[in-house]
């Protein structure tokens, strides 16, 4: 196992990989951000990612989201765990197909060092930056707002608060459509910005 992580990672920043193995991410939705920022971090050597959603794959995800047309009809996280696990089949990736509401937003991610919101609409955003800033007090959460549309790439941004980041251009909205390139570059900004943060954490993943 170490000699495979040792070859996979051999490229990564000296040291990098040592922080990111012990380290445990939970990531709230697996659509457009959600598969992507997950799909990075493993790629980056994140040891281990608790992945929450109800919904199955549909068609039209294919146009930004980390699956595949012979998975269309399949819940994304187990999708997702399928796909991710041909990056690193050492990974360790818990999943829960099930709805988040404010009763089980912080017991499903209590053992997680760091949380990423990756919800569509701003109500369930809301409740769940709620839940966790409250219940999960202290732990840093990476979140998403306004990535619709296309170009316009120098709106997107990165907003620093405390134990909270904001990546998005904090304005546009689902209405404008959504394509791979812009929600990309923010799921990958997202990622960059959890990479920075674990890089110096000396917490160990719960498993």
């Amino acid at each position: 196992m170490i000699e495979k992580e040792t070859n996979a990672f051999r490229d990564n920043p000296s040291g990098l990989t040592f922080f990111l193995d012990r380290s445990s991410v939970g990531i709230a939705g697996a659509g457009g951000i959600g598969s992507n920022v997950a799909a990075t971090l493993i790629r980056a050597g994140v040891g281990r990612l608790v992945i929450t959603d109800f919904d199955s794959v549909e068609l039209p995800n294919l146009n930004r989201q980390f699956y595949f047309r012979d998975q269309i009809g399949y819940p994304k996280v187990e999708a997702l765990k399928h796909n991710l696990e041909l990056i690193n089949p050492d990974a360790r990736i818990e999943i829960h197909n099930r709805i988040i509401d404010a009763q089980n937003a912080c017991s499903i991610y209590s053992e997680c060092d760091l949380l990423v919101e990756a919800f569509d609409t701003a109500e369930a955003k809301v409740m769940l930056l709620e839940s966790w800033l409250t219940g999960l007090s202290g732990r840093p959460i990476v979140a998403c707002s306004g990535l619709a549309g296309y170009g316009r790439t120098d709106l997107i941004r990165v907003d620093r608060r405390e134990n909270l980041i904001i990546v998005g251009d904090q304005e546009s909205d689902l209405s404008q459509g959504t394509l791979s390139a812009r929600v990309g570059i923010v799921a990958n900004m997202m990622a960059n910005e959890i990479i920075e943060l674990l890089s110096g954490s000396d917490a160990t993943c719960g498993t």
